[in-house]
């Protein structure tokens, strides 16, 4: 019982991360025209991984130290896998590093909305899989 609890705990981590980088994407977006838009869509792909990897840790399956979108969809059990296209991954994925950094090129706003509705897309499908304690869990404080 110990191991479910423990589990049910890191998800709902998990979770909580991934909640706050898409708050943080979708807030970001309001800014309009002068949205810094290659950081809605990292803070989109940060909630798809987390959320990705809320999942594997609920059904106890190995997590990778990884932002590769695809490799974590193909962890997941084909009938629990999120409906996004290979391409929509693979553009996630993108934005997990090529974003951060100088020389990447522009992002319109546009395609910073639609991160943002990839990203509802994963929450709401990770979300109705997984049981309504993680959800309601809040993360316990660190320890002082």
């Amino acid at each position: 019982m110990r191991g479910v609890d423990n589990t049910g705990r890191v998800a709902a981590e998990w979770v909580a991360k991934a909640e706050e980088d898409l708050n943080t994407a979708a807030h970001t977006l309001k800014l309009g025209r002068s949205c810094p838009t290659a950081t809605v869509c990292f803070h989109a792909q940060q909630s798809v991984e987390k959320y990705l990897k809320a999942y594997l840790v609920y059904r106890g399956l190995p997590v990778p130290k990884s932002h590769d979108i695809e490799d974590l969809v193909m962890r997941i059990p084909t009938q629990a896998r999120p409906n996004l296209t290979v391409e929509e991954q693979a553009l996630l994925t993108e934005y997990a590093v090529g974003t951060r950094y100088p020389g990447w090129r522009d992002v319109l706003l546009r395609e910073a909305r639609e991160a943002v509705t990839l990203a509802r897309r994963v929450r709401r499908h990770v979300r109705s899989l997984l049981r309504k304690v993680v959800l309601r869990r809040r993360p316990s404080p660190p320890a002082t």
